[in-house]
């Protein structure tokens, strides 16, 4: 078997399960910060010849300019592109050549890059990640190059994918002071404004040591990885420019909002969307076990009413979007051919009223937590889930052994508990409602297709 091949199959033995590893166990690590104000967190575990490699920095969306939007995922992008020692080109090349896998994600709080590969790989890992914090490669070849890219995936995601402007839809519309009122993929006229300068400013704001933290978690010798830790990222100067957070509230919504979205699609959809508390907080369990409540599996509320007795639904879903800052309950609906999105939001709505009056059954409950459990259990058997879950509960609440202990805040949800959030925050005042509609039903659309049609020559009678 080749070498490339082989370390393939461990990759992939890795990324689905480490079966080695106890279920509910404890998850040990150390963690340390350098001079320079990176925080360096280390999970050792044997199971397979594995590691991965992340670094999150606290940049997404919200730190924007409003008038340069989507620069947090153009660096996604960007920082790719190479440095003063990697050539143009060779990132992924060089990490795919030794058998591992890469990739990157933004939202609208934080940035996330990351490494899969064999653990004898831990170095090459460790170099190229510091080469992107402190030598990545921001010129006029790289912007442009990148400029082309997201633009296309712009494009290809959002323009030309059906419902693909409903997050940005939902975004727009739910807050208006907070900045989560624009989606990361931001506006493509401002990366096209932006100067070469505003790009370095930007990258010497928030790529620096002192906004990141270091993960790395599975096949590794601590003391041989702090070693190379130190020779690689200790002297890496710390950031000379205050990092901006926002500091404006969202004011609290005070009544419904309503809005119609036409777009390239077949079907109507609705969205309903809701104010939740921020991630973290004792509501927010009880509210992620209510989406799922709704909307998880064949059983859930809204696939057996809507969908499957109803008809009124080909899918639907419910989910929430957890932030830094408080987030979003999410209910969507795709409709069925011949239903209206008026008939499809009244189901919707009907079944989150029976909620609020009934609240769980015993049944539902138990399944609830059962879910829960089984997930955050299964994203904890992954290396890269061990990494991810501990460079958010470092990077946004201050904690990494949230990882420990995260599991018992779903377990001290009670039914009560998601009866009361679902009428403390379901409620018409505290709801954006959203019609995703045909371009087809847009108001004088008829008229201009008949203009149209008027305007051909029509065939002579004979």
């Amino acid at each position: 078997m080749k070498r490339k091949a082989f370390y393939g199959l461990l990759l992939g033995a890795s990324m689905l399960t480490l079966g080695a590893r106890q279920a509910a166990a404890t998850i040990t690590f150390s963690e340390y910060t350098l001079p320079n104000g990176l925080h360096v967190i280390l999970q050792e575990d044997h199971s397979t010849p594995i590691v991965a490699v992340s670094v999150m920095y606290h940049v997404g969306s919200k730190n924007e300019d409003p008038q340069r939007t989507g620069f947090a995922h153009f660096f996604e992008h960007l920082l790719f592109e190479g440095s003063e020692n990697i050539k143009r080109g060779e990132y992924m090349k060089n990490i795919q050549a030794a058998g591992g896998q890469l990739n990157a994600n933004t939202t609208q709080d934080r940035t996330f890059y990351y490494e899969v590969l064999p653990s004898n790989q831990l170095e090459l890992a460790l170099w190229m990640e510091s080469e992107r914090m402190l030598h990545a490669k921001i010129d006029a070849t790289g912007v442009e190059t990148q400029r082309k890219v997201v633009k296309e995936e712009k494009k290809q995601r959002y323009d030309n994918t059906p419902y693909g402007q409903l997050i940005n839809v939902i975004f727009e519309n739910a807050y208006v002071k907070y900045p989560y009122n624009w989606s990361p993929i931001g506006k493509e006229q401002y990366i096209d404004q932006a100067t070469l300068e505003e790009f370095m400013n930007f990258y010497k704001t928030f790529y620096v040591p002192d906004n990141a933290v270091l993960v790395i978690s599975g096949d590794i010798n601590q003391d041989q990885a702090k070693t190379l830790i130190a020779k690689y990222y200790g002297d890496i100067p710390k950031g000379t420019k205050p990092i901006p957070r926002p500091t404006v509230v969202e004011p609290e919504q005070k009544a419904e909002k309503r809005v119609k979205f036409y777009d390239n699609v077949q079907l109507p959809a609705v969205i309903l969307a809701y104010h939740i508390a921020k991630q973290g907080t004792d509501d927010y369990y009880a509210l992620q076990l209510l989406t799922n409540l709704l909307s998880q599996g064949k059983s859930s509320r809204f696939e057996k009413e809507i969908v499957d007795k109803q008809e009124k639904a080909v899918q639907a879903a419910a989910f929430d979007l957890g932030n830094e800052a408080p987030g979003l309950s999410v209910m969507l609906g795709i409709a069925s051919q011949g239903v209206s999105a008026s008939d499809l939001e009244k189901s919707m709505l009907a079944e989150i009223e029976k909620v609020k009056k009934e609240g769980a059954t015993a049944e539902e409950f138990t399944k609830l937590q059962n879910q829960a459990e089984n997930d955050f259990i299964s994203q904890n058997q992954k290396d890269i889930g061990v990494a991810t879950n501990l460079a958010t509960y470092y990077t946004f609440q201050g904690n990494a052994n949230l990882i420990n202990t995260e599991l018992d805040r779903y377990r001290k949800v009670t039914k009560d508990d998601i009866k009361r959030v679902a009428n403390k925050y379901l409620t018409k005042e505290n709801r954006l409602v959203v019609h995703y509609l045909p371009k087809s039903e847009e108001p004088g659309a008829a008229g201009k297709d008949a203009g149209k049609d008027a305007a051909k020559p029509q065939p002579k009678k004979k």
